[in-house]
């Protein structure tokens, strides 16, 4: 098992005692986060639980995706839904379904009948509600708590699709929001994400940040000022659950630890 070691420690400590990993890199961040998920999952099939995820797009959850493949894991009791979907169809490069079932979901023995992807194919309203009918089903009426929740942090302090000054930040209605996205950075297509509320209900949140690029608004999100609307992924407070943020030492540069 990959841990973070003292360096890991010290940074919880210095950063109020938030739930920080730091280590090397990027293929060590994915190894990482991959035990996480995996840990995550058997605890809870050991108790008979089925285990609900919902996957993110990017490049540094994809390294995740790929070293899940050959986890030793019951499948059929694994339910896999995304925290956010562009508007294109699911065969389309820029889909994060079509990556996640790219790097994953074909290579493992899941029903498919486990698998709820966001209709990008469809008109964003239309995609949204279609969505949020699945979630009512799955969870039966009640808010949806997944099991975990991944979660990227975009260069403008985004996660899953709720940008600065996005009013979807704010809507405590709704599970699932259109979003039109029109503003950089791209693609400029529009979106369907998950709210707050189903983000913070989550059981267990995972963060993956990697690259010198993420390092200012790391810090801004860690350590400056609360501003949601336009730092949206500061938002993200589980209200009952845990969250660990797994950063690689690109992405740590400007986090005040003692080896910086």
């Amino acid at each position: 098992m990959v841990v973070a070691g003292d360096w890991a420690v010290q940074t919880r400590k210095m950063l109020h005692q938030l739930p920080i990993e730091i280590v090397p890199d990027l293929p060590t961040l994915a190894v990482r986060a991959a035990e996480e998920f995996i840990q995550l999952a058997e605890e809870a099939l050991r108790t008979g639980v089925r285990f609900s995820v919902a996957l993110a797009g990017g490049s540094t959850p994809l390294q995740m995706y790929t070293r899940l493949i050959e986890a030793p894991l019951n499948w059929d009791r694994i339910y896999f839904f995304w925290g956010d979907e562009r508007c294109v169809p699911p065969d389309h490069h820029d889909s994060n379904y079509h990556m996640a079932y790219e790097a994953l979901l074909k290579s493992i023995p899941v029903p498919p009948k486990n698998i709820f992807r966001i209709h990008g194919e469809l008109p964003v309203g239309q995609a949204a509600r279609k969505y949020e009918e699945d979630l009512h089903l799955f969870f039966d009426g009640n808010l949806p708590q997944f099991n975990l929740v991944v979660l990227g942090l975009g260069g403008d302090g985004h996660t899953a699709s709720l940008f600065p000054g996005e009013a979807a930040i704010h809507d405590k209605s709704q599970w699932v929001a259109p979003v039109i996205h029109k503003i950089p950075p791209p693609p400029l297509v529009d979106r369907v994400t998950l709210t707050m509320p189903v983000l913070n209900a989550a059981a267990n949140i995972l963060f993956l940040v990697s690259g010198s690029e993420k390092a200012t608004r790391l810090a801004q999100v860690l350590n400056g000022p609360f501003q949601p609307a336009l730092i949206p992924a500061q938002a993200v407070k589980p209200v009952k659950g845990t969250s660990l943020w797994l950063v690689d030492q690109a992405a740590a540069a400007n986090l005040p630890t003692r080896n910086i």
